[in-house]
């Protein structure tokens, strides 16, 4: 019969809510060896649970799982180190140091006992004394224990609620990249004299690239591509505002075109537009961040363009014979200070030659030894790929990018616009 003894608070008890030891099972089939290991037990201020075997010790178990248990190793029926093995593979929320109480010193016999899963042995008959010691060790084991559950309960409901926060945050960066993407609606276009082609690949979810154009009448195109300082969120939100201020939807919203005689709109001068934005991020825009903007105005009729570039990378023109151009003034950011002069250049394109407007994550996109691609390393790419055009040559200039950088993941935002030169309309 199992039978649970509550004994009195004595001197030498711990203090409940301190204490690691508070429910002590004692395993023996002599009643006589459980009352002397009881009486101690109580003496010193534990909760005491008796078992004459090891079958009604597993019954005890399951009603009232213990802190420590001293169990008898020689027992008739299942033996202590039996008990101890079946013990381990119950259902356990805590740790419980168990104690066997053998007359065996062999080594073989004690290294057996541990293989079971006991944590420490006392020779037969028990010193009060050392029970206590033992005891005291194993509240260390256990206080150490219970601390490593609690860290380890709180680190499980900390990195369930970060992902918690985790997946919510995902779920709306996929709702911003596919807003961030709509800001460019047609991804290619034609005209009679040209083809235009754009990309935009952000490098997490959303990104602070942004390429766009906005024709005014049959004869001209407007060509803008920005690169937003920093990564995420906040450098999205600054494209999408920046788009409002070039849009082709909006001509009356869109600072790069201005109102004819006639009615209609006509293009502004780049460097103009570039200067109206810069005093208009400082002056209305509480941010901290900068960009940098490449405009660029194309006469269709003539091949005649443009261009005002704010620190974005140099334009390039690859003629119809293949030859390469990568040449601009450089110029300042948009939005680090006032009063900075922008300057505007033209170049010229004839039938057969195209302009390449890409971001800086293309030129400065590093190797696995961090070296960069820079512009010769551009040139190479263009040079291999001048029969392709449109948005197979942007699929294989990112395919180029892979097997320089030996990933497909870039650690910056590449974008792009190709327009390509047809020449003066043929019909």
């Amino acid at each position: 019969m199992v039978q649970g003894i509550s004994a009195s608070i004595g001197q030498g008890r711990l203090d409940a809510h301190e204490a690691a030891v508070r429910v002590v099972l004692v395993v023996d089939d002599s009643r006589l060896q459980r009352r002397i290991l009881t009486a101690s037990l109580a003496r010193w201020g534990y909760d005491v649970i008796e078992a004459a075997s090891g079958e009604e010790a597993l019954t005890a178990c399951r009603e009232r799982m213990p802190d420590l248990i001293l169990s008898d190793w020689m027992m008739p029926g299942m033996s202590g180190l039996e008990f101890c093995e079946v013990f381990r593979d119950l259902e356990n929320d805590g740790y419980t140091y168990f104690i066997l109480l053998t007359s065996k010193s062999e080594k073989a016999e004690v290294a057996k006992g541990l293989d079971s899963g006991a944590d420490d042995f006392l020779t037969k008959p028990v010193d009060a004394n050392e029970l206590r010691a033992r005891i005291t060790a194993g509240e260390r084991i256990i206080d150490m224990q219970r601390e490593l559950s609690q860290t380890n309960r709180m680190i499980t409901d900390t990195l369930d609620e970060l992902q918690r926060v985790y997946d919510s945050l995902d779920s709306d960066l996929l709702e911003a990249k596919k807003l961030q993407q709509s800001l460019l609606r047609q991804r290619s276009a034609s005209f009679d004299r040209g083809q235009l082609s754009l990309l935009l690949r952000p490098s997490g979810h959303v990104g602070g690239d942004l390429v766009g154009f906005y024709p005014v009448g049959a004869d001209h195109l407007g060509l803008f591509a920005i690169d937003v300082s920093g990564h995420g969120i906040s450098s999205a939100l600054m494209t999408a505002r920046l788009a409002g201020y070039l849009s082709a939807t909006a001509p009356d919203q869109n600072i790069a075109l201005q109102r004819s005689e006639a009615g209609g709109y006509t293009l502004r001068p780049p460097a103009e537009v570039v200067t109206a934005l810069n005093e208009l991020v400082l002056n209305e825009m509480e941010t901290e961040h900068y960009f940098t903007l490449m405009l660029a105005n194309i006469d269709l009729h003539t091949g005649a363009v443009q261009i005002a570039q704010a620190g974005h990378p140099h334009p390039v023109v690859q003629r119809a014979d293949g030859t390469i151009e990568q040449s601009g003034t450089g110029g300042f950011p948009v939005g680090l200070l006032p009063g900075i002069p922008f300057d505007q250049f033209e170049i010229s394109l004839r039938s057969g030659d195209r302009l390449l407007i890409l971001s800086d994550g293309v030129t400065e996109c590093p190797d696995t030894n961090d070296q960069l691609l820079d512009e010769c390393g551009l040139a190479t790419i263009l040079d291999a790929l001048q029969g392709v055009t449109g948005q197979a040559l942007f699929e294989g200039l990112v395919w180029e990018l892979s097997c320089f950088s030996g990933t497909s993941e870039f650690p910056d935002d590449i974008s792009g616009i190709l327009f390509e030169f047809s020449g003066p309309d043929q019909r």
